[in-house]
Order: C-alpha cells, then sequence, then structure tokens
C-alpha cells in the first residue's frame, strides 16, 4: 500500500471533519466526515481546489482566519478558534515542512466536554 493512500485510510477514520487549506486559503483535502458534512448536511459541491472563504463568508470569519494563520506564520501551535453550534471545539493546526515552514493547516473539531 502507498503512504497517500494509508494516510488518507487513516485521515478518514478519524470521527471529525478535516479540512486542509495551502497558505492561499485554497482547500487541498477534505476527509470523508468533511465531505459528508460540506456537501450532504451543507450542500456544498466540489470544494477541492476553491477558496476555504467561499464556505466561510462572515466578515469576521475571514478575518478571525487570517489573523491565525499570520499567527500561525509566525511559529504558532494550534490555535483555539471557538466552540461551534454543534458543541464542537474547532481548532486550526499548522502543517509545516521539514524545515518548519508553513504550507498550510487544517480545521480539527472535537466534542466540547466542558461545561
Amino acid at each position: 500500500m502507498d503512504k497517500e493512500k494509508m494516510l488518507s485510510y487513516i485521515l478518514d477514520s478519524y470521527p471529525y471533519s478535516i479540512v486542509f487549506v495551502d497558505c492561499d486559503h485554497v482547500i487541498r483535502y477534505l476527509n470523508k466526515r468533511a465531505e459528508y458534512h460540506y456537501y450532504q448536511e451543507r450542500g456544498y459541491r466540489d470544494l477541492i481546489g476553491k477558496s476555504i472563504f467561499d464556505c466561510h463568508q462572515n466578515p469576521k470569519s475571514v478575518e478571525m482566519i487570517k489573523s491565525v494563520v499570520e499567527q500561525l506564520k509566525n511559529h504558532a501551535n494550534e490555535v483555539f478558534l471557538k466552540v461551534s453550534p454543534r458543541n464542537e471545539r474547532i481548532y486550526i493546526v499548522p502543517v509545516r515542512d521539514e524545515n518548519g515552514d508553513l504550507i498550510g493547516y487544517f480545521e480539527r473539531f472535537e466534542m466540547n466536554l466542558q461545561k
């Protein structure tokens, strides 16, 4: 089994959406849970290759994402964004190359177990 297929299986087994976006804010990967959420539940189509801002059109959201990405470019680690209406904690996680340079980021979701 090649590395890319194995990685895809690993990411698809994760029970929450994973949306990988490059530094130009272009969506490059959605795991199966993200595809279901955005395509079936939210009615989007063909998000691969489109701007993350096609999904996040609220000016406040756009500004928040751009601000977080600037933090990540300056070597910040994972950044907490908010708790969603589905009671999921949303983070933006940096993806770096072997030199530590930011190549993109992904949204990470987890159940909010805090009261």
